[in-house]
């Protein structure tokens, strides 16, 4: 839950920091512009397309959540989330361009939202270490918004973004450090280096004039966001104006030489252009990629940059409008930000733009061979800036995506008619492009073969459940959140979930010969893996009820007709699909009534650690028999 927490009062003294981060603060300090302000921000649901979305996680930053959902938006899209300044709310926001943006692309956009509760000029608090660490405050907030919305939409985990403007320039570089392993790129416009400052007198000599420190120092800085990490980086697009007397522009030079080092890459721009009649600097790695970016918007002062006069394909208003601390340079900072990410063409790194389609092959089985029940098949795909996800397609039409290689997958012929059929692939890349391989012919042949079909159950809402209980079982108590909980909860009560499925339909002579349990993710708080070493989450089955058909307490502890069939691998997005049932696990499915599961870590957590799974139809048990 939620919980205000005390910041700064709202004296002259404490707003001075606000108003260097987002001049305009009357009597408090230098005028860049007079945006509109309002005490407490507040959002309408109506107001501008944009929703508030409450119950989106622990909170423990207690910001507020607003999204906007286009029209028409496809399967797998992008997600941005974009961060205000100073006195700003969510709304204001919006005039830099990001909603329009997303109506023309087609993405999802978040606005997270301070209040004054948290900060007296409604500032995200990007120097207060608590706020700026991976797994707490501010930065965990915003995280666990971004899983609220893989959970409520299909997004593609590959393509998540931040942007952030002055205070939120700050708190962009703090998300990309601490969750590189969330975000794939982002953007800072006037703002600066993660861990520039770590106290409220740090903050203003980072903003003016500047903090001096190494690549190397900065670098290190940013990997100390998430120590240990070894994953990719996201790369980083900075943009400053040269008249920004209130975050001065070497800000932007040291937040180019932090990110460059993260990356391993030297600080010699490998791209150096004018576009619009402004500055444009690449930093590419060895193959060409666009890790780094630096736009120079000279005479502009501590602002957005938009053109209106640009036109989208389609919009005449997708680049910004006019707003506080918004100001017409003739240049468009939303497309060229979207298009570095990849969101439209032209994007994704390659030094002439990313038009080049991936490779793709069925290299198994081999064409011309005869294939009967499950077949496995097998695809290879590449691509210089990554492969987004491949597709399986049987005669043409897709039946299995695959987001991570190896690419492989289970295609049950049995499904098509005895005769020659046409297996093939098609792959995308982080740009949108695509490629087919089609031209592998099998010929079917399943007489004599025991029919192979395959069932799925949604569980059952009315009888799922969690329960909550000390290390050894002791005071059993139902949860009451809506969600099921796994793992370690704030009140320190260990959790199990249950699952209740009616799989009476399945014939009574019929063999299993699969099942697995697909779960989707809801939310989360730290990593409920990580400790002990070697957790996971495990799966007991019940055929029948564990006692009742609905969820209680003797359920904790209550014997099950196989124990620990199968487990599910760390996630923390979309769906997650467990191993396949052991022997035991399939002896354990119901013919005849219900199949329950247990879902528990297999070791208790040491700390506040947990996740939680949907219910309903977010949770399929799948089952695979012959007769």
């Amino acid at each position: 839950m939620s919980s205000q927490r005390p910041r700064f009062t709202s004296t002259c003294s404490r707003f001075t920091l606000a108003a260097w981060l987002f001049a305009g603060v009357l009597g408090c300090g230098g005028l860049d512009a007079e945006p509109s302000v309002r005490s407490e921000p507040e959002l309408a649901e109506s107001e501008q397309g944009l929703t508030q979305v409450t119950g989106f996680g622990s909170n423990p930053g207690n910001l507020a959540m607003y999204r906007h959902v286009p029209t028409g938006v496809p399967a797998n899209a992008p997600l941005v989330v974009v961060l205000h300044g100073c006195t700003q709310n969510a709304t204001g926001m919006e005039a830099s361009g990001w909603t329009a943006a997303a109506n023309v692309y087609k993405f999802y956009v978040v606005y997270p939202q301070q209040s004054s509760g948290n900060n007296a000029t409604s500032c995200f608090n990007w120097f207060e270490p608590g706020d700026i660490a991976r797994g707490s405050g501010e930065a965990l907030s915003i995280k666990q918004m971004v899983d609220a919305m893989k959970a409520a939409y299909s997004i593609d985990a590959s393509r998540v973004y931040v942007v952030g403007f002055s205070a939120g320039g700050y708190m962009a570089p703090a998300l990309l450090a601490t969750y590189p392993d969330v975000f794939s790129a982002g953007a800072i416009n006037a703002g600066g280096p993660y861990k520039c400052a770590t106290s409220m007198n740090a903050a203003f000599s980072c903003m003016s004039p500047g903090a001096d420190k190494t690549p190397a120092a900065w670098g290190d800085l940013a990997r100390s966001g998430y120590s240990g990490y070894t994953g990719p980086r996201p790369p980083v697009s900075i943009w400053y104006g040269t008249s920004d007397f209130t975050v001065r522009p070497m800000n932007g030079t040291e937040a180019m030489e932090q990110w460059t080092n993260v990356h391993g890459i030297d600080q010699t721009p490998d791209t150096t252009e004018t576009v619009s009649g402004f500055p444009h600097k690449v930093y590419r790695d060895g193959a060409g990629r666009a890790l780094v970016e630096t736009w120079e918007i000279t005479g502009m002062g501590h602002a957005v940059a938009f053109d209106a006069q640009y036109n989208f394909p389609g919009s005449t208003t997708a680049c910004g409008s006019v707003g506080g601390f918004v100001t017409d340079m003739n240049i468009c900072a939303v497309y060229h930000q979207a298009k570095f990410f990849g969101i439209v063409g032209g994007g994704g790194g390659e030094p002439s733009g990313d038009t080049t389609p991936p490779a793709v092959n069925v290299t198994s089985p081999a064409s011309g061979t005869t294939v009967s029940g499950a077949v496995t098949v097998v695809v290879s795909a590449s691509d210089a800036v990554g492969v987004a996800r491949v597709e399986l397609l049987v005669d043409g039409s897709p039946v299995a995506t695959d987001s991570a290689a190896p690419y492989e997958f289970t295609w049950n012929s049995q499904g098509v008619g005895n005769g020659a059929h046409t297996l093939g692939a098609r792959a995308y890349d982080a740009a949108g492009n695509q490629a087919t391989d089609n031209d592998t012919s099998v010929t079917v042949n399943n007489t004599g073969t025991p029919t192979s079909t395959t069932a799925t159950f949604a569980s059952i809402a009315a009888e799922d459940g969690y329960l909550k209980a000390n290390a050894d079982g002791s005071g059993v108590a139902l949860g009451t959140l809506t969600n099921l909980a796994l793992g370690r909860g704030t009140d320190g009560k260990f959790n199990r979930s249950f699952l209740s499925f009616d799989t009476s339909s399945l014939p009574d002579g019929a063999t299993v010969t699969r099942a697995y349990l697909t779960v989707n993710y809801s939310s989360g708080s730290g990593d409920p893996w990580s400790t002990p070493s070697g957790n996971t989450v495990v799966i007991d089955v019940k055929a029948g009820t564990f006692n009742a058909a609905s969820t209680e307490v003797a359920d904790w502890a209550a014997a099950a007709g196989a124990s620990a069939v199968a487990s599910i691998d760390k996630f923390a997005s979309g769906a997650k699909a467990s191993g396949d049932f052991s022997d035991a696990g399939l002896s354990s499915i119901n013919k005849t009534g219900r199949t329950q599961l247990r879902l528990r870590f297999s070791l208790e957590q040491t700390g506040m650690q947990y996740l939680f799974v949907k219910d309903s139809t977010n949770a399929v048990l799948t089952v695979g028999y012959t007769q």
